[in-house]
């Protein structure tokens, strides 16, 4: 009777390993998509051409697209992680914008991201269906909350500076910045394989100039 149940709790705890690893999938190509909510806590209105936002991540296990659409427009950040470089299109107003960016561009543009460290908390919360737990951190004034599943991991965690410390996909975050408040929310992640031509630079219908000469531009516009 003791060896029955010596092999039954064995064979529990196997189990148990069992479905924990099942439970945990990795991304190593595909994308997640995120429904993107503005909320302001101050007098100032919310603009409602950015309410209804949505931001899809593509993935390859060295490459990624980040594409954020609005009413306003869209724009788009493709980056190699092998190459350290990358570049960004800009599509408002009929007008269609691409700056090129180098391996020291890139690293100038995420700098600020280099001392986010996040506390996380392992408490369990679910969120549409995935378990989450929470995480938080401060940087140059802002202050970020994330909720992550530690159930799909990414292979490529490079596509986004400030959560490749995450040890999982984040689920829902925000970002505050002044009175306004950013809430991003996964509404879908896809497994299928992303066609190369996602990743590649456009090579007709785009305005180029370098990185240095967009920050000019800004400045200018400020």
């Amino acid at each position: 009777m003791k060896s029955f149940y010596k092999i039954a709790f064995t064979v529990a705890i196997l189990s148990g390993f069992t479905i924990q690893s099942k439970a945990q999938k990795q991304l190593s190509e595909g994308s997640f998509t995120y429904n993107i909510a503005i909320e302001s806590s101050g007098s100032e209105s919310v603009s409602g051409n950015l309410n209804g936002a949505k931001l899809t991540v593509y993935l390859k296990p060295s490459l990624s697209r980040s594409e954020m659409n609005s009413s306003l427009g869209t724009e788009t950040t493709v980056y190699d992680n092998k190459l350290g470089k990358g570049f960004i299109l800009r599509e408002y107003s009929g007008q269609k914008l691409m700056i090129t960016a180098t391996k020291e561009n890139w690293t100038q543009k995420n700098q600020w991201s280099d001392n986010l460290k996040f506390n996380i908390d392992n408490t369990t919360t679910v969120i549409g269906g995935y378990n989450c737990k929470k995480a938080t951190a401060t940087s140059d004034g802002k202050n970020f909350e994330i909720y992550f599943t530690p159930d799909i991991t990414l292979a490529n965690k490079q596509y986004n500076n400030s959560f490749d410390q995450l040890p999982g996909l984040p689920v829902q975050y925000q970002i505050k910045s002044g009175n306004l408040t950013f809430k991003y929310t996964l509404s879908g992640v896809s497994y299928d394989p992303v066609p190369a031509a996602k990743f590649e630079v456009p090579k007709t219908g785009f305005r180029v100039m370098t990185y240095e000469e967009s920050q000019q531009l800004k400045k200018g516009g400020s």
